[in-house]
């Protein structure tokens, strides 16, 4: 029997490279049909065109369409580049709201099912609040306590305590830096750092994780900020980024005073020491990231605009020469890019009989049940 062919318009199979970033001969070179197909020379079968949607990330009815589809980012749009909005989102940035998304609406219902109550702190304060009494009220809430933070071994493990405060507030927490489980697949910190989803049963922060170490802090608490506004956002806000939504830029400085209060900084800074041996103690002290750091000593007026931005960049290209730590032990790092607390839920109400082991392994990312209970197992769910 022979196989069928189908008709999908040129313009179709270009808007769908294109999206996923790639061009007709690079493409080629995995697809060596693909030119035949957009010269119209020949026709592909459905089960190429299946291929071809799978290598570019596309959903395989969208090639049918008579024209490309009007792809927008479900949640507002606060990133900035050069000043301007940035029009076409990826594959990975789509994909990856949307599937956190389907996470938050699976964890909504679970919250409704067990009588969770709303959570009191999402949408409790507006950007008219002052932003060193929102950040004290988020410190307090969170249970952020300096002096415990200084304590930490690092500031490493400074920003996992942090994650863990939020998990156990309520939000989920979500740090990956890849689409699901697909390492293939690798976020891009440039197009974005994360994002908040609001909502008072399930408020869920991403934190892109293939961003610098030094900047998931403050995307962290930047994101957090979103939730006490109780507004949704796609952010690329850091440190050094004077944005011009007022929502950004509230949402910065009640970061910056959460992670490095003024008052401490001003009792703590002194100004007659060199930098480089300043800003290394101040980040022990305080364990935050340098680029933060930077900020906040010229927020106290120990920098000009000009000394920030050099000193900013010079750190900024060290950190990037930083070698990155591969591997590491699966399912901790498949509890980070979930969260704790989600995936804590989401196995027990399986195991319980609530949620299909399909739907399960699909918003985990896993499809193995022996994953599936080591993941349970790791996070004291299974015993």
């Amino acid at each position: 029997m022979p196989e069928v062919r189908v008709d999908i318009r040129p313009d179709m199979l270009r808007w769908a490279w294109e999206r996923a970033g790639y061009d007709l001969d690079g493409l080629a070179g995995r697809i060596p049909q693909l030119p035949s197909w957009y010269q119209g020379e020949r026709r592909p079968t459905l089960k190429q065109i299946e291929g071809f949607a799978k290598a570019t990330h596309a959903p395989v009815g969208y090639l049918f369409l008579a024209e490309p589809p009007m792809e927008r980012i479900p949640i507002p749009d606060l990133r900035t580049m050069g000043g301007g909005r940035i029009e076409q989102p990826s594959p990975d940035l789509l994909d990856t709201l949307y599937l956190c998304q389907q996470r938050q609406e699976w964890y909504r219902d679970y919250a409704r099912t067990t009588r969770e109550a709303p959570l009191s702190f999402v949408g409790s304060v507006s950007v008219k609040t002052d932003a060193e009494t929102a950040a004290a009220d988020l410190r307090r809430v969170l249970d952020f306590d300096l002096d415990e933070r200084r304590r930490a071994p690092t500031w490493t493990d400074a920003l996992r305590s942090f994650i863990e405060q939020a998990d156990s507030l309520g939000v989920l927490v979500m740090v990956s830096g890849i689409v699901g489980n697909n390492t293939h697949r690798k976020l891009d910190p440039e197009e974005f750092r994360g994002f908040a989803l609001a909502d008072d049963l399930a408020p869920l922060v991403f934190v892109n994780g293939a961003d610098t170490k030094a900047a998931q802090m403050f995307t962290l608490a930047h994101e957090l900020a979103h939730v006490w506004l109780g507004e949704s956002a796609l952010s690329d806000a850091g440190p050094l980024s004077a944005p011009p939504q007022a929502i950004e830029a509230w949402c910065n400085r009640v970061a910056a005073e959460l992670l490095v209060p003024l008052a401490a900084l001003r009792e703590c800074y002194r100004p007659d020491a060199e930098l480089r041996s300043e800003l290394d103690r101040l980040v022990r002290v305080f364990k935050v990231s340098t680029l933060v750091m930077l900020r906040r000593i010229y927020d106290i007026g120990g920098l000009s605009r000009d000394e920030l931005k050099t000193a900013y960049d010079q750190e900024l290209s060290r950190l990037r020469t930083i070698p990155r730590g591969t591997g590491g032990d699966f399912y901790l790092t498949q509890s980070a890019r979930v969260g704790k607390r989600f995936a804590r839920a989401l196995i027990a109400s399986t195991l319980e009989g609530q949620t299909l082991h399909r739907d399960a392994f699909r918003l985990l990312g896993i499809s193995k049940l022996g994953t599936f209970r080591d993941l349970g197992y790791t996070l004291g769910v299974v015993q």
